[in-house]
């Protein structure tokens, strides 16, 4: 095993254990909300998120919405809930397109079967997730919770 891999390696087994964002948290007055529910029938993972996304801030030039916060509750393999941490952590702050872009980037990252490099400026620790690509079957555990995020922000408005 490669430093690299021992450290992608080490993000995720701490996020599987402390899991930033979870719990369902409600959102603050006036913030758009969305939640879905995601269920892998192959392995039984399965993950609640609720997208919270707050009014561009006065003053700025875009009037996109941005991402207060994502939290979420579920149970799974260590691989869906460390992903969903990830995402909990690295989502607040980017408006509703950069979230996207950036649950595009890690489904390009996970479907590329270990062809694509990382790129850890756009991915942050996402791209522990790397070494997952090699392996199908824990490639849907991986995008569980970002694709619930993705559902979720669609349904924001």
């Amino acid at each position: 095993m490669s430093a690299l891999d021992g450290l992608y390696q080490e993000v995720i087994l701490d996020h599987a254990k402390r899991r930033s964002g979870k719990g369902l948290a409600d959102p603050a007055p006036g913030h758009a909300v969305g939640e879905s529910h995601q269920y892998n029938p192959t392995c039984g993972d399965e993950i609640t998120v609720r997208a919270e996304l707050a009014p561009a801030p006065p003053g700025t030039e875009g009037t996109e919405p941005v991402v207060q916060r994502i939290t979420w509750e579920g149970e799974g393999c260590s691989i869906s809930m460390a992903a969903a941490s990830v995402l909990a952590e690295t989502a607040p702050g980017l408006t509703r397109a950069e979230l996207l872009a950036l649950i595009g980037a890690f489904r390009e990252l996970l479907r590329s079967r270990g062809t694509v490099e990382p790129d850890e400026e756009v991915l942050g620790d996402a791209a522990a997730f790397a070494g997952v690509s090699r392996f199908a079957a824990r490639v849907k555990c991986a995008m569980l919770g970002w694709v619930a995020a993705e559902e979720a922000v669609g349904r924001t408005g």
